[in-house]
């Protein structure tokens, strides 16, 4: 078996390599020189044969040891036990396709395996599931609350109790695909399943549909539900009421709904987690001397907040325990209360009067250190700006 082609070399991987990595590297390059892929191409055809030569040696533990031993002579004669075309030719192909049946088998099994077991085991199928969007304002979101909505659905038949047929009678098999939901068809070696197109796979048929809803087991209708919202959501908080979706074909079960929160933007509040934020105006005369300022709270309450003598915009005042409610929990978080100092404006005569004399009796430095420490600085930079 001179110049046979090492089977490591040809899917690309190493000695060393795990039956995964193997595994992995012949789907890749199988896939890619698949006859299929390349009508008459000679060398595409040869590389998938090699390639699965090579895999059906190098997927098996026992084969691989012996190649990895005695090397492709460990196959000669049949020896030890192993006949790489054999299972190829006990399906109808040459013995030079070396197992590519399967070989493709196993690629695609896990696959076909997995879309049965979607598929259905007789009976209606399950409605879809719905979406609701909903708007809240802030206040509830704190609360929480009850609401009554109103969504268009589909609701099971009554006439017909949600079978779809007259008279309630049962549906019988379906003939197109003996009631599985599922029919095959044949693509050259592989085998190809999708859902039955005659029962939508639901694997049972209605012979006499009920004129009501046309052999559906459903009709639209608009319904009243519900809500029960928990204080201390959030924007996007995702509310499931189980079995409120549209309802199952043929007596399928029912879908689910999902209500979507928002919560609607505050005139005076701002969020963020469980704190809440308010900015205050403060007069100057009352941020200048101190004093007490009365604010609103998330619950509709009042607080008085203390402003100490000199507050100057931007200062936050803490209220804890003010802020919103905490989800599934009893705590609350805190209110901030951020200042800002209103300039006076309309002055009349005597207010100017009096605001120029307290200019001119003023200390800048004393009064306004924030002020006195900037243009101390603005005068440094020109002074260095002239040096």
């Amino acid at each position: 078996m001179a110049g046979k082609k090492d089977y490591y070399e040809t899917l690309g991987v190493q000695r060393k390599a795990t039956p995964e990595d193997i595994k992995k590297s012949y789907r890749t390059l199988a896939m890619k020189h698949h006859p299929d892929r390349n009508p008459g191409d000679k060398k595409a055809d040869h590389r998938f044969k090699e390639l699965n030569e090579a895999y059906d040696v190098l997927k098996d533990e026992q084969k691989r040891a012996a190649y990895d031993r005695f090397g492709h002579a460990a196959f000669e004669h049949g020896s030890p036990g192993v006949n790489p075309g054999a299972a190829g030719a006990a399906h109808g192909f040459p013995h030079g396709f070396a197992n590519i049946f399967d070989n493709l088998n196993e690629m695609f099994g896990d696959i076909m395996g997995a879309e049965r077991a979607r598929g259905p085991g007789g009976g209606g199928l399950r409605g879809a599931d719905l979406s609701y969007n909903m708007e809240i304002p802030l206040e509830d979101a704190h609360r929480g609350r009850k609401s009554t909505i109103r969504v268009a659905t589909s609701v099971g038949c009554e006439p017909c109790r949600g079978t779809g047929a007259a008279n309630a009678a049962a549906p019988v098999a379906c003939d197109t695909c003996g009631g599985r939901g599922r029919v095959r068809s044949q693509s050259g070696f592989f085998t190809i399943e999708r859902t039955c197109p005659a029962c939508q796979g639901a694997g049972q048929v209605v012979r006499d549909p009920c004129k009501t809803c046309g052999g559906a087991g459903r009709v639209q209708r608009e319904k009243t539900l519900n809500v029960s919202i928990p204080s201390g959501v959030e924007d996007g908080t995702r509310i499931r009421l189980a079995g409120e979706g549209e309802a199952g074909m043929r007596g399928g079960p029912a879908g689910d709904l999902y209500i979507f929160l928002s919560i609607a933007s505050h005139a005076i509040f701002q969020r963020d987690g469980a704190n809440v934020y308010c900015r205050v105006p403060i007069p100057m005369a009352l941020a200048a001397l101190g004093g007490t300022i009365e604010v609103p709270t998330i619950d509709g309450a009042r607080a008085r907040v203390a402003v100490p003598a000199g507050a100057s915009s931007g200062q936050q005042f803490r209220l804890k325990g003010k802020g919103m409610s905490v989800l599934r929990s009893g705590a609350r978080g805190d209110m901030f209360v951020q200042a800002f100092v209103e300039t006076p404006q309309n002055l009349t005569a005597r207010q100017k009067e009096l605001l120029e004399e307290f200019a001119r009796e003023g200390n800048a430095e004393r009064m306004s250190p924030q002020s006195a420490s900037f243009l101390g600085k603005v005068k440094e930079l020109w002074n260095d700006l002239k040096d």
